[in-house]
């Protein structure tokens, strides 16, 4: 398994987050990135999980609700990577996928775009 410290692989998420458009991370609303080591046993292997209600299914009863939660898994994703490279390329993946089911794409669509 690739080593990174937690830290480093926290730096990552947050230069993937830097790298999102300015007019797209303008509308994201009410979410929190987070960076846990491993996800639940249920999922092993799982890079990242959005919890929450998308953009999309939000009307006039969303108010006073807790943040959506954006958690980036750092052991599955070093797991999973040969290299440095590799873990920068999936951790930016991961966090678009995750940000993109906050604005209401579904997982079908994220393939579709290369982004599965």
């Amino acid at each position: 398994m690739l080593e990174m410290t937690r830290e480093e692989f926290e730096e990552l998420v947050g230069e993937a987050l830097d790298r999102i458009p300015p007019e797209l991370t303008r509308l994201m609303d009410n979410v929190a990135v987070f960076v846990e080591d491993e996800p639940s046993p249920d999922d092993p292997e799982l890079l990242g999980l959005y919890e929450g209600t998308p953009l999309t299914e939000r009307g006039e009863w969303y108010a006073g609700v807790l943040p959506d939660r954006i958690t980036i898994y750092r052991g599955p994703t070093l797991r999973m990577c040969e290299s440095r490279e590799d873990v920068v390329a999936e951790t930016e993946i991961t966090v678009v996928h995750e940000i993109a089911h906050h604005f209401g794409i579904d997982d079908e669509r994220l393939h579709a775009l290369g982004y599965g």
